[in-house]
């Protein structure tokens, strides 16, 4: 499960373009704590600390309690604005969780056992088509990540999310389809061979179709000279 993290904060009393380049010239960072059918709050944190979540790699999937004058607020961060040329944040969103909350978030996937993949081992490419899963999660439950055992996979197998067993109080956000996730490819050394097999093949059989051809008109010849 994602670590719970701390933030400490402080309200914010102005809000504006030039309120907010203010509080950033002195190291600090406007957010907003909104959700839960209340009030949104405006608020500000330490452009250090929050730099240090950020970089924990999972700030987006945790919880956060943001501390503002002593009053705590279970949050999830819900967006972070950087600054395209300096990647600095600029803004933060955090979402106030309800008791018992459901949330919706993106969880990496992983992969294991690759080594006991009969696919892989004889050179297939394991092809990744979402590093991702859109799942909604209790609130108390958000996993760090989702584990997929490939063990087995042959080359031309895939993983749908019907195969994988997600954590207690996670599910798929996407129901109306069992999407891939990732599949075993043939490398291209492989299937350059198969290629050339299939037109060697094909040649063979244009040959003696020809061939077949040729001896049916020489028997049609011989025969009218009877």
């Amino acid at each position: 499960m994602s670590d719970q993290l701390t933030l400490s904060a402080e309200p914010r009393e102005r809000a504006g373009k030039g309120a907010s380049r203010a509080l950033r010239r002195e190291g600090r960072i406007p957010a907003v704590i909104y959700g839960d059918k209340k009030e949104p709050v405006t608020i500000h944190v330490e452009e250090r600390a929050l730099n240090k979540l950020l970089g924990t790699g999972h700030f987006m999937n945790s919880l956060v309690m943001v501390d503002v004058n002593g009053e705590t607020t279970r949050t999830l961060p819900k967006d972070v604005a950087f600054d395209p040329v300096t990647d600095r944040a600029l803004h933060v969103d955090f979402f106030r969780l309800a008791k018992g909350a459901k949330v919706q978030v993106n969880i990496p996937v992983v992969f294991v056992n690759e080594e006991e993949s009969p696919g892989l081992k004889r050179g297939g490419v394991l092809n990744v088509v979402r590093f991702e899963l859109d799942l909604m999660c209790d609130a108390d439950k958000i996993p760090d990540q989702i584990e997929i055992d490939v063990t087995g996979l042959e080359i031309g197998d895939s993983v749908h999310i019907s195969d994988v067993t997600l954590p207690d109080g996670s599910e798929s956000s996407i129901t109306d389809r069992d999407f891939t996730i990732a599949g075993v490819t043939a490398p291209s050394a492989l299937k350059s061979s198969d290629d050339e097999a299939e037109d060697a093949d094909g040649e063979e059989g244009e040959e003696g179709a020809e061939g077949e051809a040729a001896e049916g008109e020489g028997e049609e010849e011989g025969g009218s000279e009877d």
